[in-house]
């Protein structure tokens, strides 16, 4: 019997059980305890009492990306670079990662990028506005491969749902995997998520965008004889 004096909803609930990563804490080297020290004020963003004003934060409009598990940022930071007309927040619970990623974009001269040192499923109900996303990426997630973990995976339906809330119309959930299982199993829930659009014309998967570089996990898998997939899911 559920607690009638608790007024958050159960599916809030269910979907904070939902966690975007598993917490592997290393070693600070100097070079990231530094960068997360000194650079924390500019590139780091908190979780706070209200949604964040994209305008605000980057002084000016642009479209926004957002990528959840950047893991040490090298991607990222190379598609902000490339990418100057946007906007891209991140998200990573790994502090190595965290402080890898701003002390690159530093030394780089990126003025387009923020970060979240912040569990992703709490970012997106507490920071993220509706509707103001035009790209979310969720590249080589845990799998976790093993049938009774499946559940834990992080692309759900409810998942799903709360991702297309923040995407503006046509807006695209962008997903990649080098797990067989796992990109099938994302283009099971996406196919069913009601209000979003395979842009794959042979109706599952799409090539991997110019503009996605190449990751570690991406030559892993290919070193390992792995295929990778990448599905992307336009809100309509």
């Amino acid at each position: 019997m559920s607690d009638s004096s608790d007024p958050t909803p159960q599916g809030e609930k269910r979907m904070r059980q939902i966690r975007s990563f598993v917490l592997r804490e290393g070693r600070l080297t100097n070079r990231q305890q530094n960068a997360l020290e000194n650079l924390g004020p500019k590139y780091l963003l908190e979780v706070g009492e209200q949604f964040l004003d994209f305008e605000l934060v980057f002084g000016r409009r642009a479209p926004v990306v957002l990528e959840i598990g950047f893991g040490m940022g090298r991607s990222l930071v190379e598609m902000a670079k490339s990418q100057p007309e946007k906007d891209f927040i991140g998200i990573e619970v790994h502090r190595p990662g965290v402080g890898a990623c701003i002390a690159d974009a530093d030394e780089q001269g990126v003025e387009n990028l923020r970060v979240f040192a912040h569990d992703a499923i709490e970012v997106l109900q507490k920071a993220i506005p509706e509707q103001t996303l035009s790209t979310l990426q969720l590249f080589f997630p845990d799998p976790w491969h093993k049938k009774r973990h499946n559940k834990r995976r992080i692309v759900q339906s409810e998942f799903a749902q709360q991702v297309r809330n923040k995407l503006i119309d046509g807006g695209v959930f962008h997903m990649a995997t080098d797990w067989e299982n796992y990109a099938e199993h994302m283009l099971e829930v996406m196919s069913q998520a009601p209000g979003y659009q395979n842009l794959s014309s042979t109706g599952d998967y799409v090539e991997r965008p110019d503009w996605r570089p190449l990751t570690k996990f991406e030559d892993r898998g290919h070193r390992l004889g792995h295929g990778v997939w990448d599905l992307m899911f336009k809100r309509v």
